[in-house]
């Protein structure tokens, strides 16, 4: 099969590696000329993995084209951005197209799943939708390193032929039909893993860590079935999967905005320094808005952006969460 991987971002690549050790045709789309370049002859990205000898298989091209050729098409690009882009590709189609997303958020302008925003994008070029979501982190999935994803897909027919496209023995993939509830718990998990950042950087126990992991699972689990998900989504490869790697790994993007916050007892720094995309940032300010306008108790996530967007130092707001009205667990 031919597939056109759009971002050339680690999780992107890697996901480009996957499918060239499966036998597929991969082409990826990449902004940079010397991105282009440095894949095409140095078969390394250097920006985001160092000492790793990308598939000479893998081609680099920097722009959008013949796209009506690919069988599908990866989205590798930030949830800031991904709408946009899908905007551009879908005026450069004439067919029905399958796409495969990877970003894990929201559309900024009007706080919509990537699932239903996509699905306007394209109308009815849009064969099939799908997204690749779970405990991944491209680090170690480009080594070849043991890993386990779902992939989301309403439909199964298309599900089951993606499924096996990317499947591997290192890369094991199991279908879910659950599309609104892996994303919210993929997107919710990056807000918990700011929170356990700041944790490690106020150097608190165990302990700790352990109780926000598993309140914050209680508080996704809470939101995403409101909104539809599935409860049993939860404690899946999109739900606590997701979280344990997110909150435990210092690859995690999240978990390093929040321990560097920790650090500092504040954000001020972070905002004065930070260059990256963290997809929890702008999760953490949509899912607040959302849930205040639902009635949805969402405690940790309303402390995580008090930290980022009011100011308050992570010491007093995890000192605020621990003195909450005691209750029952469940609750």
């Amino acid at each position: 099969m031919k597939a056109l991987i759009v971002g050339s971002g680690s999780w992107g690549l890697a996901v480009g590696k996957v499918l060239c050790d499966n036998g597929h045709q991969v082409t990826v789309y990449a902004r940079n000329p010397n991105t282009v370049r440095e894949i095409n002859y140095n078969h390394t990205n250097n920006k985001y993995f160092d000492n790793v000898i990308l598939p000479r298989e893998m081609v680099a091209v920097n722009e959008l084209k013949d796209i009506d050729s690919y069988d599908f098409v990866v989205m590798a690009t930030p949830s800031n951005v991904s709408v946009e882009v899908g905007k551009q590709i879908a005026e450069l189609i004439d067919k029905k197209i399958i796409i495969v997303n990877l970003a894990k958020g929201f559309n900024p302008e009007n706080h919509g799943l990537l699932s239903e925003e996509f699905k306007k994008v394209f109308g009815d070029k849009l064969e099939c939708y799908a997204a690749l979501l779970g405990p991944s982190h491209a680090e170690e999935v480009i080594l070849g390193m043991q890993t386990t994803v779902n992939i989301v897909c309403e439909d199964e027919e298309y599900g089951k032929k993606l499924q096996k496209a990317f499947a591997n023995d290192y890369f094991r993939v199991y279908l879910n039909t659950d599309m609104i509830g892996c994303q919210y718990g993929s997107s919710l998990k990056n807000i918990i893993a700011i929170a356990s950042g700041i944790l490690y950087g106020l150097g608190l126990g165990d302990n700790a860590k352990a109780s926000l992991m598993t309140r914050g699972l209680a508080e996704m689990t809470r939101y995403g079935v409101h909104f539809g998900g599935r409860k049993e989504t939860f404690m899946g490869l999109c739900g606590m999967g997701d979280l344990i790697v997110t909150c435990t790994s210092r690859h995690s993007r999240n978990w390093q905005a929040g321990y560097s916050i920790g650090i500092n007892d504040s954000a001020e720094e972070f905002w004065r320094t930070n260059t990256k995309t963290v997809e929890g940032v702008n999760a953490c300010k949509i899912i607040k808005g959302e849930a205040d306008a639902h009635g949805i108790e969402m405690p940790i996530t309303t402390e995580v952006y008090n930290v980022l967007f009011a100011g308050k130092k992570p010491s007093i707001a995890i000192r605020d969460l621990m003195m909450r009205d005691l209750k029952k667990e469940g609750n």
